[in-house]
């Protein structure tokens, strides 16, 4: 089965959160409500050695979803292409899905009641072309394709990293397919226990590290 998902370069991102707004505006996303969220971590250190980066947070595109296995209706889902997706006609709001998903990325739709996260732009890939999000990044630190494809985009961009470079986010069993680029010339890589939900009306989202 195919595996398709995100690879985010981190040494290239600069956190000007092109992707965040443009998956807004793609996918009509109310205010308040995200899909994809850029989250500062850092700065670490001590003056003058100090480490910043930006994590782009999305649906991870899980192999073994949990968000998936606790719906009572289906409509979390996987499609022929292995993406984890939502159909919102099925969604009766219980939210167990956001509960149990271990990275906060899904989103709740007020006025459709319904939970709803990204989509990869299923309808823009359909048709060639890339989600938002990767079209968008000025950076071009953003990757769309299929893991088990060695000639796609991510693999190429996974296979030109070294390999201490490449992470992801914390695995609790539910084996995370986005993969995020970072070297040590950078930043050092840290683990993120929990994101708190962002607003329009709030404080950027935070995380919290592992101790």
């Amino acid at each position: 089965m195919s595996h398709y998902c995100l690879v985010v370069d981190l040494d290239r991102c600069f956190g000007c959160h092109a992707c965040e707004v443009a998956c807004k505006n793609e996918n009509g996303i109310a205010l308040g409500e995200y899909w994809n969220r850029v989250i500062q971590v850092g700065p670490h250190g001590t003056f003058p050695d100090l480490e910043q980066y930006w994590l782009p947070v999305q649906c991870q595109q899980c192999e073994d979803a949990p968000c998936v296995h606790v719906c009572p209706t289906g409509a979390s889902y996987r499609d022929a292409d292995g993406k984890v997706l939502v159909d919102k006609e099925k969604c009766i709001g219980c939210k167990y899905c956001m509960m149990a998903c271990p990275y906060g990325v899904r989103s709740w739709n007020a006025a459709e009641k319904a939970v709803e996260k990204c989509t990869l732009c299923g309808h823009l890939t359909a048709a060639g072309e890339q989600p938002a999000c990767v079209a968008s990044c000025c950076a071009s630190a953003r990757f769309y394709g299929d893991l088990d494809d060695p000639e796609s985009d991510v693999s190429k961009a996974i296979a030109a990293a070294d390999a201490s470079s490449v992470h992801s986010l914390k695995d609790v069993g539910n084996k995370p397919a986005t993969r995020y680029i970072l070297s040590k010339k950078i930043a050092t890589w840290h683990d993120v226990d929990e994101i708190s939900p962002a607003s329009d009306s709030a404080d950027p989202a935070w995380f919290v590290k592992e101790a």
